[in-house]
């Protein structure tokens, strides 16, 4: 019974907050977090794109047309690197890889971004502290090859895995600037190479 009691108290005082009320607050307290950090990504959190907007009104499960539509056009916006070559130095793609640095604050501005990789994956056998929010990446390229089809498709999933999941938790890497183009080519080296860690 107090237990019922408890559930009814917090839904009553949820709502005497009144929906816009909340969700202004909400906001605000978000936005002020985010005060004195990286203006570039201030600006994706002041305002989002369709495909965040897509992602957030349907609590990443969005209508499969809608979501089809919205992955074509991430698909198509995909830049590549000015030498044309997708597979870069699987070394530089480790370092990338490796390096949490980048967005934070405090970070110097001049710094090249990493790209964390090991918070989510797992990419190399003798590491033993990987996240497994991501898939394991453990002989990626042992498993696939590095044939110019793979090379694309590994290239554009780290670009924007949003164009291939519409809501993929994967930062769209490439879309939002946090990697240039040849650094994602590192990483797609890191994942193909024969010789890389990756692969042994």
């Amino acid at each position: 019974m107090r237990a019922l009691l408890g559930v009814a108290l917090v839904a009553a005082c949820a709502g005497s907050l009144g929906e816009p009320d909340y969700r202004q607050r909400a906001e605000a307290a978000v936005k002020a977090a985010f005060e004195g950090g990286d203006a570039q990504l201030v600006a994706r959190v002041e305002r989002q794109d369709e495909l965040q907007r897509l992602c957030s009104e349907h609590r990443d499960q969005p209508p499969a047309a809608a979501a089809r539509a919205t992955m074509d056009a991430q698909r198509a916006a995909v830049r590549y690197p000015a030498s044309g070559r997708l597979m870069g130095d699987w070394r530089e793609g480790k370092k990338i890889a490796e390096d949490p640095g980048g967005m934070r604050f405090g970070d110097p501005a001049a710094k090249p971004n990493g790209g964390n990789c090991y918070a989510c994956h797992q990419l190399e056998p003798k590491e033993i502290v990987y996240g497994t929010i991501g898939p394991s990446l453990l002989r990626y390229g042992a498993a696939r090859g590095a044939g110019d089809a793979v090379q694309r498709l590994t290239y554009e999933r780290i670009y924007n895995a949003k164009a291939f999941v519409a809501c993929s938790a994967m930062p769209r890497f490439g879309h939002n600037a946090i990697l240039t183009p040849e650094q994602i080519a590192h990483l797609v080296a890191l994942l193909l190479d024969p010789t890389s860690e990756v692969n042994r």
